[in-house]
């Protein structure tokens, strides 16, 4: 054992309690009164660890006993250490691969007001209906790097979006949904009445040919406080949402060379959620320099995406 390593409880039965819960955890499988969030391998244990939420139990197999060390600065004695043999540790693990280090973390749960601060003008995403948990994931990845304030998370009608404390989400997010405010759950139609409220403008990122004026991005002022809607993969938003948006956006689509245009597929979700936050990213970053084109500009004769596929 390294200097400075906590010293581990050892687990040794199947049965016991804290393997029985990491096993749920891990799995995604917690009751409804857990509050609790299984994480696995050492990079997202120690993101958790740096963002200060709440851990309430660190496990290491015979093999992951060497991470402790590294991980010895976040820890402390509200946090329970435990140790379990590797093949224990791989039952209870979600990965094929364990890296035998895994936690139970207590994932923040952010309000509408949580989503309005930060340092600049509020830069908020919305997911309505995105149900793939890897783009749902790499949307909270690229939330955080591009400078959104905060992610909410409402249904498309009958369609909703992956719970985004899962395993899978928490891991393609790679860390960015402990340290992002994220509102999950919401009404779709209280959301736009407080963003109104607000004074947020909100962004319907569209694909339905019959759109009213869809615009790309770049065309539009994406300076002050606004709110982007991405919608299902493949459904795309919701009519109530897309009538209810100040401003309706696509990005156009060059047709491959020797391809009709209409064969070109639309963009991925989480590609298109990058494409618009990039753009807000690029205008905020220049607020003195660019002059965008204001929403009422025509969409150009192209294909263009919204957030499908």
């Amino acid at each position: 054992m390294a200097p400075g390593s906590p010293q581990p409880q050892h687990l040794t039965s199947r049965d016991n309690r804290w393997l029985k819960r990491f096993a749920a955890a891990l799995a995604g499988k917690s009751s409804s009164a857990e509050k609790c969030l299984g994480i696995e391998g050492l990079r997202l244990v120690e993101e958790a660890l740096r963002s200060s939420i709440p851990i309430e139990a660190v496990l290491v197999s015979e093999t992951g006993r060497k991470y402790l060390a590294q991980l010895a600065s976040g820890l402390n004695s509200s946090k329970a250490v435990l140790a379990t043999t590797d093949r224990l540790f791989a039952n209870v693990a979600g990965t094929e691969s364990p890296q035998g280090v895994a936690a139970l973390v207590t994932p923040r749960r952010a309000s509408f007001d949580d989503l309005m601060r930060g340092p600049g003008q509020p830069l908020i995403v919305v997911l309505a209906g995105v149900q793939d948990p890897g783009n749902v994931g790499t949307i909270l990845r690229t939330s955080e790097a591009l400078g959104a304030s905060g992610v909410a998370t409402c249904s498309a009608g009958s369609l909703g979006t992956a719970h985004v404390f899962s395993p899978k989400v928490v891991r393609a997010s790679a860390g960015a949904v402990f340290r992002l405010p994220v509102a999950e759950g919401l009404s779709s139609a209280i959301l736009l009445a407080q963003l109104r409220v607000a004074g947020v403008r909100t962004l319907a990122a569209t694909s339905a040919p019959d759109a009213h004026d869809p615009t790309p991005p770049w065309h539009v002022d994406l300076r002050g406080p606004i709110a982007i809607f991405i919608g299902n993969e493949g459904a795309g938003l919701p009519a109530e949402i897309e009538r209810a948006a100040d401003i309706h956006i696509r990005i156009p689509l060059a047709a491959a060379r020797g391809l009709d245009a209409k064969n070109v597929e639309s963009l991925n979700a989480a590609t298109a959620a990058a494409i618009i936050l990039y753009e807000a990213s690029r205008q905020r970053a220049h607020a003195e320099s660019v002059s965008p084109v204001q929403s009422s500009t025509k969409t150009p004769r192209t294909q263009t995406s919204g957030a499908n596929s």
